[in-house]
């Protein structure tokens, strides 16, 4: 029996109108997406709560890539959101680290304006090397509204000498006071782009980038229980991040472990990219001249 597509294309409105989706009735599609069911909060209110969730407990951080996901993710009661440089660049057919600095504060704007929750801002590695150039794009950064933002240790082609690094959270640590001391944060070592770099070494700079002003340290590949654990205990009380790529029970290991929140970096980005290339495909196969 041929499939009722009226009872299928009403079902799919009742879930959109359910999830507060944009539907072929909108005003507009992005207005659709920008006004549903959300609350309205100010700037100063998301950054106190964002800071808030890191006293304690755990929390999962979505990273959204564009406006359609942040509001998705907010309709699932997420309470925070943070940014994706990879999935960020892949909306706009880029690559990771493809996008200029002007690029991504019209991404970060955007993303702010999306829903009424938090943002955490990836900012790589702040569009510069200098600790006086770091510290005028992160004050930009905070101008577009962000709850937080990280800072790398890697600047596209190498890792930063350790004096130098901490000597940029530092810079980005007083940029940020200037504005609003209550933004948070983050110091991240690119471990996994050095071979061969050692647990201790990450975690004697995720110390140092502590005690120069990070609020939250983020190492993305110590994932070992002993490892990350270690990592807890030599930045207490400040909070860690831990980035996953895989979505099961290995999250609450984590948060038992003392793990402050999770992110997912671009995982959740790729695997909605493989989705839509694997229907794409599926597509495809129907052209005419391709064995229709």
């Amino acid at each position: 029996m041929a499939p009722d597509l009226g009872s299928v294309d009403r079902l799919a409105r009742a879930l959109e109108l359910r999830r507060g989706w944009p539907t072929a009735t909108s005003a507009g599609r992005s207005q659709g997406l920008m006004t549903m069911g959300q609350p309205m909060i100010t700037t100063a209110e998301k950054r106190r709560a964002f800071r808030s969730l890191h006293e304690s407990g755990f929390f999962l951080l979505p990273n959204a890539w564009d406006r359609g996901s942040a509001v998705r993710l907010a309709n699932l009661d997420f309470k925070a959101l943070a940014s994706t440089s990879a999935g960020a660049a892949w909306s706009a057919g880029r690559q990771d680290g493809e996008l200029g600095l002007e690029a991504i504060l019209d991404h970060l704007r955007m993303l702010v304006a999306s829903t009424h929750l938090p943002v955490n801002a990836d900012f790589e590695n702040g569009f510069a090397d200098r600790p006086d150039d770091l510290a005028r794009n992160v004050a930009l950064a905070v101008d577009m509204g962000v709850a937080a933002l990280s800072i790398e240790d890697w600047s596209g082609t190498a890792m930063y000498e350790t004096g130098h690094a901490v000597e940029r959270i530092a810079a980005a640590r007083r940029a940020i006071d200037a504005i609003d001391p209550t933004v948070m944060l983050i110091g991240r070592n690119e471990n996994f782009r050095v071979p061969g770099m050692s647990v201790s070494a990450s975690i004697a700079r995720a110390v140092a980038y502590a005690e120069a002003g990070a609020d939250c340290l983020f190492v993305p590949f110590i994932l070992d229980p002993v490892a990350v654990a270690e990592l807890v205990a030599a930045v207490a009380p400040k909070p860690v991040n831990v980035v996953v790529h895989q979505y099961d029970a290995g999250i609450r290991v984590l948060a038992e472990l003392g793990v402050r929140r999770c992110s997912v970096g671009g995982s959740l980005a790729r695997k909605t990219w493989a989705a839509f290339d694997a229907a794409a495909e599926v597509l495809k196969s129907y052209e005419a001249g391709d064995g229709c």
